[in-house]
Parts: structure tokens; C-alpha cells; sequence
């Protein structure tokens, strides 16, 4: 596409967003206008993600309405039984989720679509939860999950609370892309929509239901209650949607002395306390480190701001000390399976991506429970929950990949980081009543089940340089791969 077309076309659209149109106007960087405009945004198997601002490369407005738009297509598609049942929409604390989510809200509207927006920010594993408690068709979640402040993204969940399995997702993608003119799309005014009864606000009840669910997850509820008194968490939302779910979740389980990070408990798109809201970042702990030493907690948490995942940092020598994903799956694993060995479901099973670390599988078999690879992403481990169901042969232990995602009831069909804050506590409490914190229960297992060390690096490519360069590396090393690794490579 020619990128100057596209621009003239915005910026000769009479009824461009004001907003946009003078953001647009005060682009002066050719380079810059040109990655606002040279494609558009793409809208992939889970949704779409992109700096927002104007342009068909940006998340705005009218990238949001195609978007919904597609989505609106594809529920019409299958007649009025999924019209009614509807769309549940949640967002996070991102600049222009709550005005996004109208907006997608509006565009489904249009089409007589039901749907259900949250009348505050919401979790991404609450949206979820929601999609399936309200029997409806399809959900969306505004968010950019862990990305930068200049992010958001618009995700699409099916009807069993998970990200559209790969069949219907590429008859979404197909339908976004019929969309010949975003800036055309025609809405409907909120208030129409809530006088025809389109339209509901939803909350409380669903809030709910959800801690119930979250409460039932506790394995030893007397080892929490052993170490009420003296076992002190910091937890910090990184200015995302935990603050609220991960707070009353801890308290309804018997955890009283929950510190929150004051400079990042309220809600804030800017996140102006940290450069990557995202708890895989140990500069992300700095300020929770510090809540820590002074109170002396036994563990530190932090999720990000769409509450997906979550990282946590253990005492060690009079310090903090961030475990890996990898690390902290093992820990719940080994403990999921030593404490209720007497009590698990017939045939189950530990899902875990194809880059998450062997050593949970190690610690499965030594049980003699069988551990299934899935490809990077939860949306593939959600398939094979449902494809559990569907058969009855094997139960759903629990999923994770390495990079801080975690699910252990399968009341929720997507990483969650409330229930994974809840267990992780209580995890750390039954080793505090052995004397031990969760690195020495790491060591302990290392002991057991094999020594694993990993590293991770993460590069950071953006714009459109960013995209073709990664495509180059990537196209390389397809074509060449390498035929041998030295020792001290990697």
C-alpha cells in the first residue's frame, strides 16, 4: 500500500476524530508519518497490538471499530442465537482502553450484537471467566498486556473463555480484512444501545462469582492459617487492574498482612514509576525490594497490568532474589502433586509450551503423571483443555510457559495471575512452617529431579526497520540454520 495515499485519505476524511486529526497534523517526522500509514495494522490469530495515535498502523479509534467490526461479521455470521448470547468486553488501565471498549462496544451494537461492557478495569482472566459465566459467544479484552505506556491491543476470546482456536481466529482475521474503509464504519450512540437493552453494564455479580472460584483453589487452607500472623507479602500491580482482585483474593484465603506498593497501586497507563511494566523486568521489583526490607517479607509480588502474569522475588541473604517463570512453574507443580497426590483427578495431565524447561516434566514423571508440549502461546494450551474435555480421558493439572503465565483452575481459560498469586502464597507459607523460604525449596528440588540453568536476552525492534530486520533474522535462519552449537555459546 502506498503509505502518501493513505495519509491524504485521513487527513481529507471530513469527519476524522478531532483529537486524531490534530495529532496527525503536528507529525513532523516524514519516517514517522510514514510508520503510522505504510500497512495496516495487523489483526492476527489472538488480535491486534500497536502504538496508539493516528493511522492505519496505529491504534486509534477506527482500528479499533474494524476490528469490532470483523468480529460483529463473523458473530452475524452464525445467526441470532450468538447475537444474543453476546460479546463480554473488560480493559485494562491503559490510555484509551475504557473509550476503546465503547467504541468496539458501539460498532457490535450496530449489528444487534448483545454485549456486556465491565463498568471499571477488569483482568484479562476475569474477562475470560466472565465469557464462559455468562454463556456468551465471544469476549474482548482491551489491553497491550506487558508492552511499553505508548501500547494497547484489542484480544478476542471464544466462547469457552479462551483465544479463538486457530480455525475460527483465521475466519476472523479473514473478516478484519474485508473491512474496505475503517473511517466509515458505522456505530451506534451508547445510549441507544443501553434504551434497546444492547447494551449492560456488568460488574459486581461477576466479581463475585470469581473470588469464589479463586477461594477454591486453596490446597491447605490450615498452613495459611499457621502462618496468619507472622507471614507478610509486598504485592505490587505495577498501576495495572490486580490491585482490587489480587488484594481480596489473598485476604479471603487467611493472608492479613498484604503490603501494596503505594507508588504503583493506582491505575495508570503512563506507568510512570517503571520504563516495562512487566514483572519479568527485575528493575520492575526495585520499589517492591524496598517495601521488603523494610517490613521484612517473606515474598514479593508483582503482576502486570492486565494481571495475566506474575513474577515473584524470595529473601535470599538478606536480599530479594526474582525467580524465573521456569522456576516458579516447578514450584507450583511439585507442590500441586506432593499435596494432593491422594487427591488427583484420574488421568491428569501437565500442559507446559515447547520453550518452557524440562524440568517440570521431570518432576511429573517422577509422580507418574504425563506432561504434553503445546507451541508458545496459551491459546494452544486452552485447546487442549478443551480437547480433555471433549475426549474424558485425561484432567487438567496445570498449564504454564516460561514467561511468568500460569493457570491452575480451569475456571479461566487464559493465564491468570490472580489464582497464581493466591497458590504461590500459599506455597510460600507451607515452607515457612518448615523453616524453609521458596528458594530452599528450589534447591530442594533441583536435588531431586536434576539441576537446570537457564539465561534469557530480549532485543527490542520497532518500527518498520524493526519489523524488516526481524523478518531478515528470521528468514536467515530458516535458510541457515545453524548445523552445530559450541559449548559456551549459549
Amino acid at each position: 500500500m502506498n503509505w502518501q495515499t493513505e495519509h491524504e485519505r485521513w487527513l481529507h476524511f471530513p469527519e476524522l476524530n478531532q483529537e486524531l486529526r490534530q495529532q496527525l497534523q503536528a507529525i513532523g517526522d516524514q519516517s514517522e508519518l510514514e510508520d503510522c500509514f505504510y500497512k495496516h495494522l495487523e489483526f492476527g490469530t489472538g488480535g491486534m497490538r500497536g502504538i496508539i495515535g493516528p493511522g492505519t498502523n496505529r491504534m486509534n479509534i477506527y482500528t479499533i471499530r474494524k476490528a469490532a467490526e470483523g468480529l460483529a461479521r463473523f458473530i452475524v455470521q452464525h445467526g441470532d442465537e450468538a447475537k444474543n448470547r453476546g460479546v463480554v468486553i473488560a480493559y485494562d488501565s491503559r490510555h484509551k482502553s475504557a473509550a476503546f471498549a465503547m467504541e468496539a462496544a458501539k460498532t457490535l451494537g450496530y449489528h444487534g450484537i448483545q454485549v456486556y461492557v465491565f463498568e471499571s478495569l477488569r483482568t484479562t482472566p476475569e474477562l475470560s471467566f466472565a465469557v464462559r459465566y455468562l454463556h456468551a459467544f465471544s469476549g474482548i479484552v482491551i489491553t497491550a498486556s506487558h508492552n511499553p505506556a505508548a501500547y494497547n491491543g484489542f484480544k478476542v476470546y471464544g466462547e469457552d473463555g479462551a483465544q479463538f482456536a486457530s480455525e475460527d481466529a483465521d475466519v476472523v482475521v479473514a473478516k478484519v480484512n474485508e473491512v474496505e474503509n475503517e473511517l466509515t464504519i458505522p456505530v451506534s450512540e451508547e445510549a441507544v444501545l443501553k434504551e434497546a437493552g444492547l447494551l449492560e453494564i456488568i460488574g459486581e455479580t461477576v466479581d463475585q462469582a470469581y473470588l469464589k472460584q479463586l477461594e477454591s483453589l486453596i490446597v491447605k487452607r490450615d498452613v495459611i492459617d499457621q502462618v496468619a500472623e507472622d507471614f507478610t507479602i509486598v504485592y505490587t500491580p505495577l498501576h495495572g487492574t490486580g490491585n482490587i482482585p489480587v488484594r481480596k483474593g489473598l485476604k479471603a484465603v487467611g493472608f492479613e498482612h498484604v503490603h501494596v506498593v503505594n507508588e504503583q497501586e493506582h491505575a495508570d497507563g503512563g506507568f510512570p514509576t517503571v520504563k516495562y511494566p512487566n514483572p519479568e523486568d527485575p528493575a520492575a521489583f526495585s520499589l517492591a525490594m524496598e517495601y521488603g526490607k523494610k517490613l521484612g517479607a517473606d515474598i514479593l509480588l508483582a503482576t502486570d497490568p492486565d494481571a495475566d502474569r506474575v513474577g515473584v522475588a524470595v529473601q535470599a541473604d538478606g536480599d530479594y532474589k526474582l525467580l524465573t517463570g521456569n522456576q516458579i512453574g516447578a514450584l507450583l507443580l511439585h507442590y500441586l502433586i506432593t499435596q494432593k497426590k491422594n487427591d488427583l483427578p484420574k488421568g491428569a495431565t501437565v500442559l507446559k509450551t515447547i520453550v518452557t524447561s524440562e524440568l517440570g516434566r521431570d518432576i511429573a514423571a517422577a509422580h507418574g503423571i504425563e506432561t504434553i508440549d503445546t507451541l508458545t502461546g496459551f491459546k494452544y494450551i486452552s485447546e487442549k483443555i478443551r480437547e480433555f474435555e471433549a475426549q474424558g480421558d485425561r484432567s487438567f493439572l496445570l498449564g504454564y510457559e516460561e514467561s511468568y503465565g500460569y493457570l491452575i483452575g480451569d475456571f479461566v481459560r487464559d493465564k491468570d495471575a490472580v489464582q497464581t498469586c493466591l497458590l504461590l502464597a500459599e506455597v510460600a507459607a507451607y515452607y515457612k512452617v518448615k523453616k524453609m523460604t521458596l528458594l530452599d525449596a528450589l534447591s530442594e528440588i533441583f536435588k531431586e529431579y536434576g539441576y537446570y540453568l537457564e539465561g534469557l536476552e530480549s532485543l527490542t525492534l520497532e518500527g518498520r526497520e524493526g519489523v524488516e530486520k526481524i523478518a531478515a533474522i528470521m528468514s536467515d535462519f530458516r535458510e541457515n540454520p545453524p548445523m552445530h552449537l559450541r559449548e559456551g555459546e549459549f
